[in-house]
Formats: C-alpha cells, structure tokens, sequence
C-alpha cells in the first residue's frame, strides 16, 4: 500500500459512502461514564439514514450486552449483537489454539470469562488450575495485583499466554489512565516472555469484526492512531480519526504511513458529512481556507476557515516530509495559529 501523503476527500457523505461504522468506544462514544459530546445525535442520524453501526473495542472488561446497556442509557443506538469486544477476538483465537473445553486462566473482568465461556473454554483463577493458557484482559482500576502475580506463575512455567490487547493507555473522565497493556507490560517484566495479541491492531481483532458484521464497505472510526488507525491499515480498509480521545493534532502531523487515517473530523459530527479533499498547488497545500506549506524548520498555515481544514493541509505538508517529527518541523505556532 502507498504511504498516505494527504488526508483523502469523499464528495459523499461518510454515511452513504460506507455500509457499517465500525466505532470505537473509549475517546469515541463515550468516556467512563458519559457520552462524548455530539456522540448520540451523531449516531441516532447515521443509523436513521441506513448506515449500520458497530461498536468495537478493545476493552474487554464488560460483556456485550452491559455495553450495549450503557450505550442504550446514553442515548446511543446499540444492541448487544452489535457491540465486538477483543475479549471476543482473544477467546476465538485461544479456542482454535488449545481442546475443547481447556482451562484458560483469566486475568481480566467479566467480559473477557463470558468470551472464554462463549467459546467453550473453562474459565479458572489460579496457576495451580493446570490452565492450557493464560489471558489477560483490562480489569478495572481495581485490579490487584495478585492477578498479575497469577499470570507470571503460570507464563514464567511455559503455559501459552495471550493478551486481548496492549494499549498502554485509556481514557477516564479524569485524564488518561494505565490500560490493560501497562499490566501486560508488568508480566512482561517478570517471566521475558511475549504474548498472542488479539485486539486492534492485529488482525484476530479485524477477522471478528469482519465475521460478526457481514461488514461489505466498512469505515474504521477512532481516537488512537496506533490502535484504530493503524489497525484499519492492516485490515486494508478506510479510517475516520476523530479529535475526541487520546491522540493529538500533534501526533497526527508526525504520524508513520501505517498510522495516517483516510479522513479527520473533530468528532462523530464528521460521519454525516460530505469530505473536503486536500489540494497541491506548488510547494503548498490547500485545504477549504487554508494554506500550508513546510516554512525552514516548521510548518505554516495561511487563510481563515474551518480550523480542521487548516489541519488537513498541515497534515499533507508534514506526511510529504515525512511526518513532522522525522523531518524535524516545529507545528506548535501553525497549531496556534489554528486554535488546535
């Protein structure tokens, strides 16, 4: 696949132009326990135009169906069928790795034991259960560590060991926190061993996805780059970055290829709306009202307009170099310059 050099354009609506949404969660819709502002209204209207909606996430704390039950309460559109956690796409892989019916030991909430039993694996909690595997799952803020200690027994005595993801961070209403990758990070330490991962960006995360939704056009829509977006590229399918998580305008602009999303919205506003293309016009680029260009060692911005038009033009000035941190462009005064 070419490397990316500038946000793409859709005349279309993202709505009409893709058949299923495939959301994340965290940073997306919703923060802990409140929805992310515009999410709803957003989500009801695409559902309402035909779009089908997907909720995939790599926390595996809660089972579907609480999932869909919290979205409901937000006024989100959801049923349980329609929410894919990588609990699901960890307890699939683990099941076509080890018998029927083995011992897995869990390390993680409810929703990673339910995933495991909905494959007909046994869930257990200690290393003395003879486990054919370990798992590790996100597990709540307060999760002791004598569940870590668990994992390391058993991984550090050979037994195969998978994790349903490895972000190192999540989202909370009060800043961002450790995730479930911090802990895999902690058995890391102790035993030297590596583990199968399942969730975004791997593929067993996309193959679930794929499988449970029929998806035929799918649009990835996310907060991380090197999660959301970077999965959508494994996967060989288009991406929505939205501005309402964990990555920034920042990160955006010194982005690798794998982590350049096809499109940016400042939030779910930008799946109901048509996409404006990014333009060369000599050593600059154009974005609605905005002009920008690599300046010396920095990048600039000219024009007036949607301030999110004068980020796609940024972004193609900096992915043409390169990214703006391998080419060393300083984005700080062109971001102020944008408000972002």
């Amino acid at each position: 696949m070419d490397p990316r050099t500038a946000p793409g354009g859709s005349e279309r609506r993202l709505d009409e132009a893709y058949d299923t949404a495939l959301l994340d969660l965290d940073g997306v819709v919703y923060t802990g326990p409140h929805a992310v502002e515009h999410a709803p209204e957003s989500l009801k209207t695409a559902r309402e135009r035909g779009m089908r909606l997907a909720y995939v996430t790599n926390n595996a704390l809660r089972t579907p169906d609480e999932v869909a039950a919290h979205l409901s309460e937000l006024g989100v559109p959801a049923r349980e069928e329609d929410v894919i956690t990588s609990a699901q796409a960890v307890a699939r892989l683990i099941a076509d790795e080890v018998p029927e019916g083995a011992r897995v030991l869990a390390i993680g909430g409810e929703g990673l034991r339910a995933a495991l039993r909905e494959r007909g694996l046994e869930p257990v909690d200690s290393a003395d259960d003879d486990p054919a595997a370990v798992v590790q799952g996100y597990g709540g803020p307060d999760q002791p560590w004598s569940r870590l200690a668990e994992a390391g027994y058993a991984v550090a005595r050979g037994v195969p060991w998978y994790a349903s993801n490895t972000d190192l961070t999540i989202p909370s209403p009060r800043g961002i926190a450790p995730g479930n990758g911090a802990a895999v990070e902690v058995v890391k330490i102790v035993t030297g061993a590596e583990p199968k991962v399942a969730g975004k960006p791997q593929p067993p995360m996309h193959r679930e996805t794929i499988l449970r939704t029929g998806a035929k056009r799918p649009l990835v829509v996310g907060d991380r780059l090197d999660t959301d977006i970077e999965g959508a590229h494994a996967g060989g399918v288009d991406s929505l970055l939205v501005l309402t998580g964990v990555s920034t305008p920042v990160a955006l602009l010194a982005a690798v290829p794998e982590h350049r999303p096809t499109y940016v919205a400042a939030d779910l506003r930008g799946l109901l709306t048509a996409q404006p293309g990014v333009d060369r016009d000599g050593d600059a680029w154009r974005c609605g009202g905005w002009t920008a260009r690599a300046d010396g060692d920095a990048l600039a911005v000219d024009g007036d307009g949607d301030p999110l038009d004068g980020l796609r033009a940024l972004c193609a000035a900096a992915w043409t170099a390169g990214g703006s941190r391998a080419c060393g462009l300083d984005a700080g005064k062109a971001l102020g310059r944008l408000g972002l």
